[in-house]
């Protein structure tokens, strides 16, 4: 077994975890095998698309740390693409919102920043979980 698959792995929070089957593992545990797999390498920067998808609400909270431990512990840059509200508030400091009817970008920058103050009610209306049909006055 390779020293650096046992180091990643380590990272990871899989220590001990070497020699387990992929059915041996929880899906929590697949998605940090994969990430860990992504490290080998060193990268300076990964891509995460939906990375706690399938995942229970303990197990997605867990894997946010993970990603931001990653992030701040090591300098790693992240790209997240995610439709996990708690993910983009927990992890991101810039966010980026297509337009599906577009095919284009509707908002940039901070996402509490523009849940909060967007000029552009759709992206008020998604970052605060609000039906477009629906008036809110704090949107």
């Amino acid at each position: 077994m390779s020293a650096i698959v046992r180091a990643k792995l380590r990272l990871v929070g899989l220590g001990g975890s070497e020699l387990k089957q992929p059915s041996e593992l929880s899906g929590g545990m697949k998605k940090r095998a994969a990430i860990a797999r992504a490290m080998t390498l060193e990268p300076s920067l990964i891509f995460l698309d939906e990375p706690s998808s399938g995942l229970d609400p303990v197990s997605a909270a867990e894997l946010d740390e993970l990603i931001l431990t990653l992030n701040e512990g090591l300098g790693l840059t992240v790209v997240l693409v995610t439709h996990e509200l708690p993910s983009i508030f927990k992890i991101a400091t810039r966010c980026i919102l297509l337009d599906r009817a577009t095919r284009s970008i509707l908002a940039r920058g901070d996402p509490r920043e523009l849940r909060d103050g967007s000029e552009v009610p759709a992206v008020r209306h998604f970052l605060n979980r609000v039906s477009p049909g629906r008036t809110k006055e704090a949107v």
